[in-house]
């Protein structure tokens, strides 16, 4: 089971970084002391299918690209990036029913031909607070806009969502042990939060209830990014 994953499986490094040669230089480094590596908008902007291809030599690629438009668009999109076989691969869950039901029906269909992929719904972005909300017209407060959210996408047959860890226990019990959980805003103890609104640390994710823990600035911009991961993972651990 998914939940059954060691420590090191559940490690997701975010490759915020502009080039192939860091991206791959940081992968390489970090085989085996992360279980997956995060591919974003900016860094596959900039290089493309080819440094998925590359990557996956080293580590399975969670492809972050948040699809979020019509329902036929995602499901052409994902259909043109499934063929990478990413391990992950994520739309944005406020894109409705029929996005997301269009999207799981991609990613299953690449499934029953071998492929390996899961399909992951961004609930609610872990930089976004309740003002933040508010300025864009929602008067939810996140915790309860990030639980509807991830009902939605189960009921549309998503594998699973990106939510805060904060979170994660609500949704973790509203969804059952088998939908998957990955929270990004995770910081070590004693970390600037940066840009990240509703963070917890490694040990405190897991005990929530996630699956994959996402981090990136704590590992990539550490003077020793094994040191930091392996400090993590030690961390998490203790759960």
């Amino acid at each position: 089971m998914t939940q059954n994953l060691r420590p090191v499986d559940r490690l997701v490094v975010a490759l915020d970084v502009p080039t192939a040669a860091e991206a791959l230089a940081l992968t390489r480094a970090l085989s085996g002391s992360v279980g997956m590596v995060k591919v974003g908008l900016e860094l596959f902007c900039a290089e493309g299918p080819a440094l998925v291809r590359e990557l996956q030599k080293h580590a399975p690629v969670f492809l972050d690209l948040k699809f979020h438009d019509i329902p036929t668009t995602v499901k052409r999109a994902l259909e043109a990036v499934l063929p990478l076989n990413p391990r992950l691969v994520n739309v944005h869950a406020q894109g409705g029913p029929a996005m997301l039901e269009a999207a799981a029906s991609a990613v299953k269909s690449h499934r029953d031909k071998g492929g390996h992929t899961e399909l992951l719904a961004v609930t609610v972005l872990t930089s976004l607070d309740r003002e933040a909300l508010a300025a864009v017209g929602s008067t939810a407060e996140p915790g309860d806009l990030a639980l509807h959210l991830a009902r939605l996408s189960r009921d549309c047959g998503v594998d699973g969502v990106v939510c805060s860890a904060k979170e994660a226990r609500a949704v973790r019990e509203a969804c059952g042990d088998g939908f998957r959980l990955l929270t990004p805003g995770i910081r070590p103890q004693g970390a600037s939060v940066q840009d990240q609104a509703r963070v917890l640390s490694p040990a405190q994710a897991l005990r929530e209830g996630s699956t994959w823990l996402v981090v990136g600035r704590p590992i990539t911009q550490a003077a020793d990014p094994v040191a930091a991961a392996q400090a993590i993972l030690r961390d998490m651990a203790e759960a």
